[in-house]
């Protein structure tokens, strides 16, 4: 949520970041709603202020044996408009606090405009696409005919987009995982949380996806919702709290599985597991003082690099463009795996400065050294990195001329040693 303040000094700020992003000018409603939002706070401390001297005055009037009859029923009277003006109160600050809701992250000046992914700019490259002598081909081809990926059993279950894995790719998409888990507490700084899979409202609408995206997730009938990433609950780790500067930055990274209602995405990525409503996913987030969130940006991006270095997976990294953008984040890089099955990158991690947008949702603060009163902290997060994605990247670059896939040495250790997938002879 952005700050009211800025918004109200900076008017032409607002409609100009909005303008950036393809969105039409909110100043003037914001403006509006804050108006009248104050002049009710405004109204509702006059009468405040009347009832609590009438009633004063009373007590005196009763102390000295004067007649208060007037004045007591000048505070029944009072008692009257001040509900209704308690309820108008509720009612203009739930607008505005709506309006505000929907309303997304400033992005920053360097961000490139532009309307789409089109205009998204790649910053670097880590190696050269892979070649083959035979055709490549797609991760879903190699799975079924190897016997380990089952999405007519799966949709037999539960429907489609999703998938059932079996025996070495199975294992293949857990060693993953622990590996991942592994090298960002190990070597990256990262602690390791096993936070809930089902939240409240308040945790959603801390990290953004509520009131906006409702529809994007599931919702349960105990009025839970399932995580679309452990960005949500592990940044509401810090929601409500006034942290100490010295304990920032916080670091933390789970492995869980996030749950997607796809909405809006009918007929895109329908063959494979490039796009399902359940998939797990390594996630890092980080908790900063403002004046460094820049700086950890960058070391989140190469956290998630390192993960495809060590597996040998040819990608590359671009900045999103305002039309392309996250809605709580201002700046967004995105790390896009080479896939030979579909001759393309994809994105297989999303990491994002969220500032204080998140911050002041959810009323996350930290008390500076030597200075009186405290600060909103950043934000940020990032997929360190999509564990059923890194599979097909594995599957697809690592495929042989046979239909079995090479294991990648890094994984090897998490294998029991076990070089190859597929080789039964």
């Amino acid at each position: 949520m952005l700050d009211i303040r800025w918004i109200r000094e900076e008017p032409e700020a607002l409609d100009a970041a909005l303008k950036r992003r393809g969105l039409e000018p909110l100043a003037e409603a914001v403006l509006a709603l804050d108006g009248k939002h104050r002049a009710v706070q405004a109204e509702l401390q006059d009468i405040q202020t009347r009832r609590n001297e009438s009633s004063k005055a009373i007590g005196e009037a009763k102390r000295k044996g004067e007649d208060a009859s007037a004045l007591m029923e000048e505070v029944a009277g009072l008692k009257g408009k001040m509900a209704a003006a308690e309820e108008a109160e509720r009612e203009s600050s739930a607008a505005l606090t709506d309006l505000l809701s929907g309303i997304p992250n400033v992005t920053l000046p360097d961000v490139p405009e532009g309307p789409d992914e089109t205009a998204n700019v790649e910053l670097r490259k880590h190696l050269t696409p892979t070649e083959f002598d035979f055709e490549p081909k797609e991760h879903y081809e190699l799975g079924e005919a190897l016997g380990y990926l089952d999405f007519e059993s799966a949709a037999k279950l539960s429907g489609s987009r999703f998938v059932v894995m079996r025996g070495q790719i199975a294992r293949l998409h857990r060693a993953l995982a622990q590996f991942m888990v592994d090298l960002h507490t190990t070597e990256h700084g990262y602690e390791e949380v096993a936070p809930p899979l089902l939240v409240r409202d308040h945790v959603l609408y801390g990290t953004g996806q509520l009131p906006k995206f409702a529809e994007d997730q599931f919702r349960t009938t105990s009025d839970h919702w399932l995580i679309p990433t452990a960005e949500v609950p592990l940044t509401n780790l810090v929601a409500g709290d006034i942290l100490e500067a010295e304990a920032l930055p916080l670091r933390v990274t789970a492995l869980t599985p996030c749950f997607r209602s796809e909405a809006g995405s009918a007929g895109r990525d329908t063959r494979g597991m490039l796009r399902q409503h359940q998939f797990e996913k390594v996630e890092l987030v980080s908790i900063t003082k403002p004046e460094e969130s820049l700086d950890e940006l960058e070391r989140m991006v190469g956290c998630a690099e390192e993960v495809l270095k060590r597996l040998g997976l040819p990608y590359r990294v671009m900045v999103l463009s305002t039309g392309d953008i996250g809605f709580g984040a201002r700046k967004t890089y995105d790390v896009e795996v080479w896939l030979p099955g579909q001759k393309a990158y994809r994105e297989i991690s999303s990491c994002s400065n969220c500032g204080d947008f998140q911050a002041r949702r959810m009323k996350a603060r930290y008390r500076p050294v030597d200075e009186k009163g405290t600060r909103f902290v950043h934000s940020l997060n990032g997929s360190g990195v999509a564990v059923g994605r890194c599979l097909i990247a594995v599957m697809e670059n690592y495929q042989q001329g046979n239909g079995t896939i090479a294991v990648p040495e890094a994984l090897r250790p998490y294998m029991g040693g076990q070089e190859v997938i597929g080789d039964h002879g």
